[in-house]
């Protein structure tokens, strides 16, 4: 006589079916010593509901015949989750999050905000997920779902591609250290700044704004050089070049 599902929520809720023979006219299913709600029978199965319980119960079916022999059905609590493993990402999602907790191994979607995925299952303790796309840039909630129930309480922010319209000063020395004022939209993530490919020193002023030190040319010469901002939703480029001026020689 099998039953699926053998598991599900501590808090019951959970469609369990049960096949067999000579089932029909069931009078009672029993998790335990707990009566479940009978929903549908037949000769051949039973579905109900099973109630709120822990553990391994024995779950038997009564008819006028009598109570069948017992199957096991196990109890399994909410899942707990400890730490997301990146916190923002771009909009249109597709980057991979690791989750830590317990209670992961039955997790069957991860919704994150409105949207949800399927995750992979590590172990009991971690799961890994694509972020699905996001509906608009901002925080939403982060729901995993297992056998057991579902579980929140962590936020992901959703991070809009970034742009950059303008900088100034528009040029400096050859040797670097010209202060330079990027602005632009979607700022605030900001990871890296460079100039002609050349890593440069950064502060994020904010979501608009980020300050960054020219770095020295690689040939010591002067030239231009795009000014590249990469942020966690992807990189800008602005649209002018940066130029390297020689100083005057005398």
């Amino acid at each position: 006589m099998p039953i699926s599902p053998n598991q599900g929520s501590t808090a019951g809720g959970t469609t369990v079916t049960i096949t067999g023979t000579n089932l029909g006219g069931a009078t009672a299913v029993r998790f335990g010593s707990k009566l479940a709600t009978i929903t549908a029978n037949t000769a051949t199965s039973v579905t109900v509901t099973s109630p709120s319980g822990n553990g391994v119960v024995p779950v038997t079916v009564t008819t006028p015949g009598g109570t069948s022999n017992p199957l096991n059905f196990f109890y399994i609590g909410p899942p707990f989750k400890s730490s997301l493993s990146v916190t923002s990402g771009p909009l249109a999602g597709g980057n991979t999050v690791t989750i830590t907790g317990t209670g992961l191994s039955t997790a069957s979607a991860v919704a994150f905000g409105a949207n949800s995925a399927t995750p992979t299952v590590v172990s009991d303790s971690q799961i890994t997920v694509a972020v699905p796309a996001g509906a608009a840039a901002g925080p939403v909630g982060v729901t995993v779902t297992t056998a057991g129930g579902s579980n929140n309480g962590f936020s992901y922010t959703y991070v809009a591609t970034p742009t950059v319209t303008g900088f100034t000063p528009t040029s400096g020395p050859p040797s670097g250290g010209t202060a330079v004022t990027i602005t632009g939209t979607n700022l605030s993530t900001t990871q890296s700044v460079t100039f002609g490919g050349i890593a440069a020193s950064f502060i994020v002023i904010s979501d608009t704004s980020v300050s960054a030190v020219s770095p020295p040319t690689a040939d010591g010469q002067p030239g231009p050089a795009d000014i590249t901002v990469t942020t966690v939703a992807g990189s800008a480029t602005a649209p002018t070049q940066f130029q390297y001026v020689a100083g005057p020689g005398i």
